[in-house]
Formats: C-alpha cells, sequence, structure tokens
C-alpha cells in the first residue's frame, strides 16, 4: 500500500484505492484475447506504485500562438480537441522550450482543474517526446503502457477519479489523489494488445466520424446554392427542368400556409389529459417521442391545436442560436395529439410543398434569420407567432421544383440520420468493449 494518502480517509473509505494486501483477489477482464486467456490475473496495485505524477508548467491562453514552432497542450483541449490518444498536436507557441514542461513519449495527461468533476475525468496520452504540456495538467509518468492506461482511466476508472477530485464551482484534481488511485494491469504484452484494439475501433471512429461532417458540410453548401442570396430572387444551382422557371417569389409566410401558436399550459384547465408536443419533442429535422407530457384540454381546444401529419413545428423560444428549431410532423406518435405555446405550427397551403417549407425554416434558423427577428428576455429569445408570420422569404413559383428540391434535402437527411446512428452504434459497441476488456471497478480497489 503507498504511504501517499487522502487526508483523514482510510483506504476502506477512499473510493478507488487499493485492496488491503490480507483480502486478495483475482483480478480478471470478462473478455481476453485468445492469447492472454490463460495468463495471469492482472496485479492489484495503485497508480501511485506504478508512476511518477507531475504537473506541468505554464502557458497561457494568450501564449498560444499558430506561428509558434514550439507544440503545446492546454488543458481545456482535452475536453474539445483530443481523445485517448494524441499523435498530431495543433497548438504552437513561442515560448522558450527552457521554461515549458517538456513530455516525454508515453506520458499521460488528465485535467488538474475543470468545471465538473466527471469531466475533469479526461485522459490523453501523448505519443511524442518535447511537447509543452500546460500548468493545468497532471502528468502522468508511468512505467505502464501509456495508451493502455490513457483508455482505462477514460473508461472503468472514470467514476473513481471523479469521486476523489474536490471543489464544486471549480473542481481540482491533485497528484496525491491520483497517486492513491486503484488500479489492476496485465502483462506489458495484454496492455498493448488491449491498446491497439481500441485505437483501431478509435480509427473507425474517427472516419466514420469525417464521413458525418463531410455530408453535413456538403448539405450546408447545397443549401446556400439551391437557395438565393440574401437580396437575390434565383439561386445560383437550379435543378435542369427548371432552368427556364421563373424568378422565386418573395412572399410572407402566411401567404404560404397558416400559423398557429400551441395551447398555453394550464393544468387545472377543463378537459380530458391530451399528449401534447413542446420544444423538447421538436429536434433540428427530427421529432423525439421519448417523453410526451399530458395536459388538460377540451375537445374543441383539441381539434384547434391537435398536430396533423405535413405540419411543420418550429421551437417559439429557445437561446438566439437555436430559435425557430424545425421538423416536420409525420404522425410519428401512435395518437392524436397537440401542441404547447412553446411551438408554432405551419400549416402549408396547398401551393406549397410542406417538406420544402421546413427545409426553408431550417435554413432560416441556421442563417440566423429567425434570430435577427426574435425578441429576447433574460434567457430566452421568442420568434413569436405574428413575427413569423409577417418574415418574407422568397419561394420556386412551382410546387414542382418546391418539391424536387425538398427532395433533395430529404435524401441527404436520411444519408445523415443513417451514418449518425452508424457512428453512434460504434460508440456504443466501444463502451460495452472497454467493459469487458478492463476488470469491473467494483473488484479494482474494493
Amino acid at each position: 500500500m503507498s504511504s501517499k494518502k487522502v487526508a483523514g480517509a482510510s483506504s476502506s473509505k477512499v473510493s478507488g484505492m487499493r485492496r488491503e494486501q490480507d483480502a486478495p483477489a483475482t483480478l480478471t477482464p470478462k473478455l481476453r484475447f485468445p492469447g492472454f486467456r490463460d495468463a495471469a490475473a492482472w496485479k492489484d496495485t495503485t497508480l501511485g506504485e506504478q508512476s511518477s505524477i507531475l504537473k506541468g508548467k505554464g502557458i497561457a491562453k494568450a501564449d498560444v500562438d499558430k506561428t509558434g514552432k514550439q507544440p503545446c497542450i492546454r488543458y481545456g483541449e482535452l475536453y474539445t480537441r483530443y481523445g485517448e490518444i494524441i499523435e498530431t498536436v495543433f497548438s504552437r507557441t513561442k515560448l522558450p522550450p527552457s521554461g515549458l514542461f517538456l513530455s516525454q513519449k508515453n506520458d499521460v495527461i488528465i485535467p488538474s482543474s475543470g468545471e465538473t468533476k466527471i469531466d475533469i475525468a479526461t485522459a490523453s496520452c501523448v505519443m511524442r517526446d518535447g511537447v509543452a504540456l500546460g500548468g493545468d495538467l497532471n502528468v502522468i509518468r508511468s512505467k505502464l503502457d501509456g495508451p493502455f492506461l490513457s483508455y482505462y482511466l477514460n473508461g472503468p476508472k472514470k467514476h473513481d477519479i471523479a469521486k476523489v477530485a474536490q471543489g464544486d464551482t471549480v473542481v481540482h484534481l491533485y497528484p496525491s489523489q491520483l497517486e492513491q488511485l486503484g488500479i489492476a494491469f496485465p502483462s506489458p504484452a495484454e496492455q498493448q494488445k488491449i491498446a491497439e484494439c481500441l485505437t483501431t475501433l478509435d480509427e473507425v471512429i474517427a472516419a466514420q466520424s469525417q464521413k458525418l461532417a463531410a455530408l453535413k458540410t456538403h448539405k450546408k453548401g447545397l443549401m446556400q446554392q439551391l437557395f438565393p442570396r440574401e437580396g437575390e430572387t434565383r439561386p445560383r444551382l437550379r435543378f435542369p427542368e427548371f432552368h427556364a422557371a421563373g424568378e422565386w417569389e418573395t412572399k410572407r409566410v402566411d401567404d404560404r400556409g397558416d400559423v398557429l401558436a400551441g395551447k398555453a399550459l394550464a393544468v387545472t384547465a377543463p378537459g380530458p389529459l391530451r399528449p401534447y408536443l413542446r420544444t423538447k419533442n421538436v429536434l433540428d429535422g427530427t421529432i423525439d417521442l421519448s417523453d410526451v407530457l399530458t395536459m388538460p384540454m377540451t375537445d374543441a381546444e383539441f381539434s384547434r391545436f391537435e398536430v396533423l401529419d405535413g405540419d411543420v413545428l418550429l421551437n417559439e423560444g429557445q437561446s438566439l442560436g437555436l430559435v425557430g428549431r424545425t421538423s416536420i410532423y409525420r404522425g410519428q406518435f401512435s395518437r392524436r395529439c397537440a401542441m404547447q405555446n412553446q411551438l408554432l405550427r405551419f400549416r402549408a397551403s396547398s401551393s406549397t410543398c410542406p417538406e420544402f417549407a421546413a427545409q426553408a425554416f431550417r435554413q432560416c434558423q441556421k442563417d440566423g434569420t429567425f434570430a435577427s427577428v426574435a425578441t429576447q428576455t433574460t434567457s430566452v429569445a421568442h420568434l413569436g407567432s405574428s413575427r413569423f408570420r409577417a418574415l418574407a422569404l422568397t419561394w420556386p413559383p412551382s410546387h414542382a421544383e418546391q418539391q424536387r428540391i425538398a427532395t433533395c434535402f430529404t435524401t441527404l437527411d436520411d444519408l445523415i440520420t443513417a451514418q449518425s446512428a452508424k457512428l453512434s452504434a460504434l460508440k456504443t459497441h466501444k463502451e460495452g468493449l472497454m467493459q469487458q476488456l478492463f476488470p469491473s471497478p467494483e473488484e479494482v480497489g474494493a
């Protein structure tokens, strides 16, 4: 047992501490690779017994300079730019190396301060020598394989690290706390095999993430060309069959369909309980029905505020960046349902394609058109039914062209949804694999 302990806590009281020597246990993961199935159990120890835990040095945000020659990593980048393995370093500084803390290949870094306890438990292995490591970083220089340790700390040990972190508004994680973290490890060869497996899976996830990003970028660029720019009445790109078609028409939203705000929530109102949709249910291009609430409505109210197949729903109130978030309702709910006044309903006229309207409104949300007409309270921006009705937008002159554009974007949306699902499945697979490739957290340091 390491002599270094969290002040005032015994090994039985500190989460993640190494077990006492008089209580041996066999530590084996649920899943082992063929060459290691008959190997010895994992060794139970503490992180401090296998590592020196150091601190980075300097590098304020103002010290980061893309023209600098010295590669550097600041703690905030672990949350936003890096995963478990760091091969490529993005930031540079002009600070002289002599005044910096430089990495050794295989160092594992983890923030020493952060906003939440669970977020601070974010580890990355630096696979390069000579990278400057900032002052808000704990640097774990270990006898263990660095990539293996990084995956281990980010996976099974994440909650143990969160438990020993201190603070509320600002959370701190000290070397003395990390030193006492209970861990287990197999032979160097098995460590490397586990790390190679997870690294390969991460490469597949990264490739799928790039495909998803490329699809989203393609759609964004296409929308900028298939819709006229501000002040113009013809798009830069038009489908062949509409090259000779006339100018797009500038019309108010309520010239293209009926606009209605939903019913105000009133839990003591007359009438039976009816399901209704609200802001939480209407996402960007998606209706989420995982949490549908009910409120009392009379038959007349239910008929007035009912949502029908083909209705376009928009968030009336949201943050300024999300106000007007839009999706088309396609009867996804198994029963009749209405809408709360947090939503606006656009019901297209016979000359308007609802799918086109939905895509046009989504573009208005993304390009800031809705934000420009919304009113801002302390924390919420309101689109407002009257402002939305009066908004003048350009529309293709024919229903056929509207439908053609909508079909193009719907096809892209389907590809993006499928790619998102594939990426989510890979990430879920990785989480499940990590749970099986490492011993249960309950066993290590029990």
